[in-house]
């Protein structure tokens, strides 16, 4: 089971990705597991040596007896020169770190896809868009050419 971030393919060019454990409650487990889950605006920081995941939205588990925030920031688990090199990329002007996707690893572990991104100006979008539909006009002619 694999959640994807896929407006971070249309708003950002990745520069970097990498691989994160993530500090979760049991009932958040579940809801994951679920599929429960919005990237909406979430985005990750790194504050003291550590690198937290801020507005990474987690549905309240049903029957949980536990009540918590569904946006509270969560601890990412990473390793010390991991974060020593997202934190001289992040310095650079222009950088974030977002997740991309969530996934459980063959162990049962719920990892985190982080991505060091750098944001596209609109015009850079509308060339990508332009770029695809060229693409599939192509495609579609070459696969007519070859019908008859």
């Amino acid at each position: 089971m694999k959640v994807e971030n896929k407006k971070v393919y249309h708003d950002y060019e990745i520069l970097d990705r990498i691989e994160a454990g993530i500090v979760l409650k049991g009932s958040e487990v579940k809801s994951i597991r679920e599929g429960k889950i919005a990237f909406k605006d979430s985005y990750a920081k790194v504050e003291n040596g550590e690198v937290f995941l801020y507005n990474f939205y987690i549905s309240p588990y049903p029957c949980s007896f536990e009540k918590l925030n569904p946006l509270r920031k969560r601890k990412l688990l990473l390793r010390k020169n991991e974060i020593k090199r997202i934190e001289r990329k992040v310095s650079e002007k222009g950088l974030t770190i977002v997740p991309i996707s969530v996934y459980f690893n063959n162990k049962g572990l719920v990892k985190v896809e982080i991505g060091v991104v750098k944001g596209k100006k609109i015009f850079d979008k509308r060339k990508e868009l332009k770029e695809r539909e060229i693409k599939r006009q192509l495609e579609r002619k070459m696969k007519g050419m070859g019908a008859k």
